[in-house]
Order: structure tokens, then sequence, then C-alpha cells
């Protein structure tokens, strides 16, 4: 189970620049962020610490909790940890966990997700992946799709959706869909975030499925 975080590490986490999620604080305070994943270090002089995806999403979930909701719309669910999880496609998903708030969980991720592009790559490019997505692509490309409103499969038989799953290649994903106009959406979003994406066919079923790798230049 995820520990909660301390007092002082939400201060930080809030008190990030909104628009970089550059941190302030301690060595100490800054590694233990960098450890639960919510920060990283940058790799150039004079190497200080922003927030990761995962930390613009704790930041997120704080303030949705300080501020009012709506009566009619669905409180985010807890996340003591402030960490936030892609939906490949086909895992059980709780009711509370749809709606409006997942909508700004998601869009919360990926706009961190292009800051970290920003902050980590070497031109401080977003439009294409970070090293972060190439190391983590199945999350990677579940986010680009579903920050673009694509909707991932339920895990009940039958809930079409989107799929994204591993491959033999070390550097690719495929995504599947239940039909073809799916399919090819899912490839222009999939090149419109910095993907190399296109369409085959599976050799003994002949379905067909998108091929995803994070394009370099």
């Amino acid at each position: 189970m995820t520990r909660p975080l301390t007092a002082a590490q939400r201060r930080m986490i809030e008190a990030a620049d909104p628009g970089t999620g550059r941190l302030r604080g301690t060595e100490a305070q800054l590694t233990a962020l960098v450890k639960r994943g919510l920060a990283f270090r940058h790799p150039r002089p004079p190497h200080d610490h922003f927030l990761t995806p995962a930390g613009h999403r704790a930041r997120e979930a704080a303030q949705a909790q300080a501020e009012p909701s709506e009566p009619s719309e669905p409180q985010a669910p807890a996340s003591t940890g402030g960490v936030f999880a892609a939906r490949a496609g086909g895992e059980p998903v709780p009711p509370a966990a749809e709606g409006p708030a997942r909508t700004r969980e998601v869009r919360s991720a990926w706009q961190g997700m292009l800051e970290l592009r920003r902050m980590t790559n070497p031109d401080a490019s977003t439009d294409r992946p970070c090293a972060w997505e190439r190391t983590h692509l199945v999350q990677a490309a579940a986010l680009a799709l579903e920050a673009a409103g694509h909707r991932p499969a339920g895990a009940a038989e039958g809930e079409d959706g989107y799929r994204v799953r591993e491959t033999p290649q070390p550097d690719a994903v495929a995504v599947h869909a239940p039909d073809a106009p799916t399919l090819r959406a899912c490839v222009e979003t999939l090149e419109a975030s910095g993907w190399q994406a296109g369409e085959y066919t599976e050799p003994r079923t002949r379905r067909r499925y998108v091929l995803a790798s994070p394009r370099r230049v």
C-alpha cells in the first residue's frame, strides 16, 4: 500500500511552479519525492527538481479536495500517493472513477507528460516522447489515447474500446480496436502525439492492429 504524503511533501507539491512544475525544498525533501516517483532531478545544471506526471496528479488531487465540488459531480477517488494509472483497456474500473473526475485526472496527467517532455528532451521538444515514455510504453501510449478522448475497453466481455498491449519488440506496443474506423483514429492520435504508428494484420486471425513506437526525431 502506498504511504500517504507527509504534510511537508503536500505543501511542496502544492507550491510547485504552476507552469513548469519546478520544486523548491531541501535536498532530503526533494530526494524523498524522487524516490516516490513524484519528482525528477533535471540532468543539466543547475539540476533543479520538477514534478513528474504523478506529481502533477498529486497536486491536482490536492486542489480538487480543497475546492467545493458540484453536488451532481462525483468526487475524485482518493489517491494517497498521487499515482495516476493510464488505462490500457480490459482492466476493471470502479464506477466512482468515471466521469468528470477521471477527465480531470487524464488532462492533468497529459499536461504533466508534456512538461516532462519539455524538461527532459535535449531540445525541449514536446512533440515527441521522452525517456520515461520509452521505458513505460504501454502506459505512455494508453495515456496519449485516453487524453485524446478514446475509450478503453472494459473488463467485461463485449465492452469494446482500445486495448494497448506489449509486444515481443522492446520498443513497440500493439493497439487493438473493435473496428477499422477506431483503429485508424488511434493511428492518427498516436502520430499526432509523437509516435510512429502503422496498421498490420495478424497472420493467424487476420485481424488488423496498430504497431506503435515512440518517434526519436
